[in-house]
């Protein structure tokens, strides 16, 4: 069974920072196309950023350019989204979410990520 487990979420004032942190099980992690969406009551889940199997390629959504960052650590089975420079329009329910295996591109999607994790609130104050 695959689980997908964010943590690191909170409160925090504009301006700060967090580090969401994803466990992943069941699943060879290594092989996967993993990404970070967020999404607020009555919008569309939006791709934050996402990271290729091989950590050798990453791609942001223009709402993380240049503020957070994206990593993996494969011998852990663990996904990292650090997240700088927050505003208060960054609030939402961040999730991970694993594509496929052995993907060469990072989709934006959210159809084309198989397994998702239950989320994790970020709210940022003003």
């Amino acid at each position: 069974q695959v689980q997908l487990v964010e943590s690191g979420g909170g409160l925090v004032q504009a301006g700060g920072s967090l580090r969401l942190s994803c466990a992943a099980s069941g699943l060879t992690f290594g092989l996967y196309v993993m990404g970070w969406f967020r999404q607020t009551p009555g919008k569309e889940r939006e791709f934050v950023a996402g990271i290729s199997w091989s950590t050798s390629t990453t791609r942001y959504g223009d709402s993380a350019k240049g503020r957070f960052t994206i990593s993996r650590d494969n011998a852990s089975n663990t996904m990292f989204l650090r997240l700088d420079s927050l505003e208060p329009e960054d609030t939402a329910v961040y999730y991970c979410a694993a594509s496929e295996p052995w993907l060469t591109s990072i989709g934006v999607d959210s159809a084309g990520y198989r397994y998702w994790g239950q989320g994790t609130q970020v709210t940022v104050s003003s």
